[in-house]
């Protein structure tokens, strides 16, 4: 832990006060961070390093992104509850946390306006990495030890691991933000007549269904998609019941750029030490299960138990 002088020494400064909060608040590239503060990118880089040598943020570099959250070895509680008291009305940040709103729209309208145009291709793009079906497999081997039970997938997509897993499961439930991707699900689900799962659109960080409510879920290349990825698996772990497991299926770290670009990855891939600190955050025992290499892209399955 930093001393207690590096970290009011580092929050001298008015602008890196307001970088704490907003970071607080959601996690934030350094353009964005520029923009919200409408300062330029040289002088918001000098206060995020400030800030992180003293602890209080961390500096994540992501291809040709860095983002900037909050930082591990800081006493973050009693910091922000300081902060709250003289500036319980947050008027410090009043107006960048407006354009706060934007942010997220503008981020979370990109994801979707991808989905609504590419929801039919969605088993295609799942498959780049060429290892897809190993993929699927270890998932189905590893939600049947010792059991599946009440199943949960959360953005379910097109349904695939519901497609593998509803038939065995003692109940199976998909989430996902798209209709358009539930749409598609309801259409391959529906067997005789006769949907073979429950299909809800639902945000994955916030789900409508109390603790303790499944065995299994799974985060089947959702993960890159998401602006909190450890809210995410927070949200999941509050969700299994004693004894069960979530199963991640994700990238590893890669620099495919395009990704980025043309599908609206937030993330491009992410380290063992990533997953595992953010199930361990959650209460759950995290190992990884198994690694799949493909042409371009390595796919990683990880699995955290209650």
């Amino acid at each position: 832990m930093r001393s207690l002088t590096d970290i009011f020494a580092a929050l001298a400064d008015p602008t890196r006060v307001r970088i704490l909060l907003l970071v607080r608040d959601m996690q934030l590239s350094m353009g964005e961070l520029a923009d919200l503060l409408d300062q330029s990118h040289p002088r918001v880089s000098r206060h995020v390093r400030i800030l992180a040598e003293a602890g209080l943020v961390k500096r994540q570099k992501e291809g040709a992104w860095v983002f900037v959250s909050l930082g591990d070895q800081v006493p973050a509680p009693e910091i922000f509850a300081l902060l709250d008291r003289l500036d319980p009305q947050g008027s410090s940040i009043a107006s960048e946390r407006a354009r706060l709103g934007q942010v997220r729209a503008e981020r979370q309208k990109a994801v979707d306006d991808w989905f609504r145009a590419h929801a039919g291709e969605w088993d295609l793009m799942r498959r780049l990495g060429g290892q897809e079906d190993a993929v699927e497999a270890a998932i189905v081997s590893a939600a049947r030890r010792p059991f599946v039970g009440r199943l949960l997938d959360i953005g379910t997509g097109t349904g695939r691991i519901l497609e593998l897993l509803a038939a065995e499961a003692e109940s199976a439930t998909g989430v996902d933000r798209s209709p358009e991707m539930l749409r598609i699900a309801r259409g391959k689900l529906t067997a005789d007549g006769e949907q073979t799962a429950d299909l809800r659109q639902s945000d994955m960080r916030s789900l409508p269904f109390g603790p303790g409510s499944f065995d299994t879920i799974t985060l089947h290349h959702v993960l890159h998609f998401a602006e909190d990825p450890a809210g995410a698996i927070a949200e999941a772990a509050r969700l299994l019941a004693p004894g069960g497991k979530l199963l991640v299926a994700d990238y590893a770290p890669h620099g495919q750029e395009e990704l980025r670009s043309r599908f609206h990855h937030v993330r491009l891939g992410f380290e063992d030490a990533a997953i595992l600190g953010w199930m361990a955050a959650s209460g759950l025992g995290g190992r990884i299960l198994s690694a799949h290499p493909g042409p371009e892209l390595t796919v990683k399955i990880w699995e955290g138990r209650r």
